[in-house]
């Protein structure tokens, strides 16, 4: 007997067709913001596949790509994150409410290959 293929719930429910991608929690981010934030790769490319918008700003005044640098931990896991989110449009240019960008966040934290990602993807 073939093995079946499993899908994960987050698939089932969007190919459901019934998710709405702007639903908000409660700090105002969309699920891409926590699942980027807590370093879950698999859920952000699946998010990325979607209509989600890539640069929502929660209330922290955080994107999902400032989140990755600022929340992260600047390993494989958050860098990986950080490469989906810029191939797939997110803007490196958005800063948080100090002014601060994911760039100047990446640098002040030492996160070599996060700066790299960024500095290649023409953030300033």
């Amino acid at each position: 007997m073939p093995a079946r293929k499993v899908e994960t719930p987050l698939k089932l429910l969007l190919a459901s067709g019934r998710v709405d991608l702007a639903t908000t929690n409660r700090y105002g981010g969309t699920a891409l913001i926590p699942a980027a934030h807590h370093g879950h790769v698999e859920t952000v490319r699946l998010l990325l596949g979607t209509a989600i918008d890539k640069n929502h700003i929660n209330n922290l005044g955080w994107t999902a790509l400032l989140e990755t640098v600022i929340l992260g931990d600047g390993g494989a896991t958050h860098t990986e994150i950080l490469r989906l989110l810029v191939e797939a449009g997110a803007d490196v240019h958005i800063a948080d409410r100090s002014g601060t960008t994911a760039l100047a966040h990446a640098r002040q934290r030492g996160f070599g290959s996060m700066v790299d990602i960024l500095t290649r993807a023409g953030a300033r």
